[in-house]
């Protein structure tokens, strides 16, 4: 399953994220997760240190290698340069597989241990001094919209994205790449306007969004979200001592988290597994091409020169009979 994380800024989603991507590597889930947020948390959150989460390495300076290597053999598009963050797969494409070896993990991912097992873990990357006054965030985030395009993933595999703050995931086709949606909202006022805002602007495209209640203290806490997202609110999370040393950086074992904390990851991912039923393939690929043909018309043709339109494969539509592992490229 594709999961995101959103929420607004501070509401705890980093937080949320690192917990069910322990949690799941603990049930022996095979996961590959994704820091898209341009402020990098998710390796710190993930028990790594400062020095090693600079040391991970950008998706978006990897962006030419990504698109030659999704290229593949594909006759639709004439040369990697002509790829735009939207660009969808089709007949001769590569395509990315949760538990295989290939070049973009190779240049892009780094396996990071937990107490329960390893996972890769793929960044971004944060603003350069050169990017300053230039570039803005999408510029960044185009290659995990690309890799997402191109990847399947089988109902026991899970790629887990820590998306950025706000509703700033609807700036591209981002938000639909996602089997279920996980909005973190604490029981303020501010805390669930970026609910309303995503629920809003996702009614249009079947997202599944759920609501996972962050520093709930008490009962008003609990009614006050109950009343404000109704049957959104799936489940949520108090108090942790066991957060609390981690952003300390001195986490105990994963194990020794409070019963009822994991009690909510398994409500996490129980609608997740529950969620895989619910895969829409045609839509899903029908959607990549919706917001192909939007970007090709607003700046894509103009920026590459080349008519990107034509890059769709009207044939093609993405499903799990690619998810099995592929023979070394």
């Amino acid at each position: 399953m594709k999961i995101a994380f959103v929420g607004k800024g501070g509401s705890g989603k980093t937080t949320l994220s690192s917990l069910f991507i322990r949690h799941l590597t603990a049930n022996e889930a095979p996961v590959l997760a994704v820091d898209a947020d341009i402020n990098q948390h998710l390796g710190a959150a993930l028990g790594l240190h400062d020095v090693e989460t600079a040391a991970l390495p950008a998706m978006g300076a990897n962006l030419p290698l990504i698109k030659e290597y999704l290229r593949g053999s594909n006759p639709r598009i004439s040369s990697a340069e002509t790829m735009i963050k939207t660009t969808p797969p089709g007949a001769g494409s590569r395509l990315l597989r949760v538990r295989e070896d290939n070049p973009v993990y190779d240049a892009c991912a780094r396996p990071v241990a937990l107490d329960d097992g390893e996972i890769r873990l793929m960044a971004t990357g944060p603003f350069t001094e050169s990017d300053l006054g230039v570039a803005c965030y999408h510029s960044k985030v185009g290659a995990v919209e690309l890799c997402l395009n191109h990847l399947v993933d089988g109902p026991e595999e899970f790629v887990v994205v820590d998306m950025t703050a706000g509703s700033d995931s609807f700036a591209s086709g981002m938000f639909t790449r996602f089997d279920l949606t996980f909005l973190v909202a604490e029981p303020t006022r501010k805390g669930v306007s970026v609910y309303r805002q995503y629920k809003e602007y996702a009614r249009d495209f079947g997202v599944a969004l759920k609501v996972v209640g962050n520093k709930v203290r008490d009962t008003d806490d609990l009614e006050f979200l109950r009343a404000e997202v109704g049957d959104d609110l799936l489940v949520t999370v108090g108090h942790s001592d066991w957060v609390r040393a981690m952003e300390k950086g001195r986490p105990p074992r994963f194990e020794l988290l409070e019963a009822e904390n994991r009690l909510a990851l398994q409500s996490l991912q129980d609608a997740a597994e529950d969620s895989y039923a619910h895969r829409d393939w045609e839509r899903y690929t029908r959607q990549m091409v919706h917001f192909h043909l939007k970007n090709a018309e607003s700046w894509g043709n103009a920026r590459t020169g080349a008519d990107l339109a034509s890059q769709v494969d009207p044939a093609f539509v993405l499903s799990e009979r690619y998810a099995e592992v592929s023979p070394a490229s």
